[in-house]
């Protein structure tokens, strides 16, 4: 297991979807095994294999923020199956997007089918902040970044403060 380096916006990779995975096996588990040691080290609560370089539908999340008691959740291929109506609003970050955080409006509610780590299909109906970071998360899947919901003006400030932030970077 191993911590990657989290590609950040603006990076086209970010923007590309990601491809189903056709089976679980010692590679995915891996990877998942990396990407939840990333999330872990940057801090974050949730990754997409996207945002390490990797196009394969896979997230993984821990919105348990216990040091001592984590309750890492792995989803390959996840399909949103239903969504409540009922909308609610989190202060949303990225670890793609660093140092910027926005209100961001979702369903509350959403019911996902997926693949654990070990290949077994799942159905997992979730609520509150577990919703949204599925939800978030699964953008990332689709190219999508949580500033996509953003105003153009909000959008391109952040944009423009990231580039500017990775332009003064000295790489030695």
């Amino acid at each position: 297991m191993s911590v990657k380096s989290i590609l950040t916006e603006p990076n086209k990779l970010l923007r590309q979807i990601s491809k189903p995975v056709e089976n679980v096996g010692d590679e995915e588990r891996r990877l998942m095994d990396d990407m939840l040691d990333t999330m872990y080290a940057a801090p974050g609560i949730g990754l997409a294999a996207i945002q390490i370089g990797v196009p394969k539908r896979i997230i993984v999340m821990d919105i348990s923020r216990d040091e001592d008691k984590k309750e890492p959740r792995y989803f390959v291929n996840p399909v949103i199956k239903n969504k409540n109506d009922i909308t609610s609003k989190y202060e949303e970050g990225c670890l793609s997007v660093p140092d910027q955080f926005a209100e961001i409006e979702r369903p509350n509610e959403c019911e996902v089918e997926y693949l654990d780590y070990n290949g077994k299909k799942q159905l997992l109906k979730a609520d509150g902040l577990l919703a949204t970071c599925i939800q978030h998360e699964m953008d990332h899947l689709e190219g999508v970044l949580f500033i996509d919901y953003l105003s153009k003006l909000k959008k391109s400030m952040i944009i423009k403060k990231l580039s500017k932030i990775k332009s003064n970077r000295i790489i030695v």
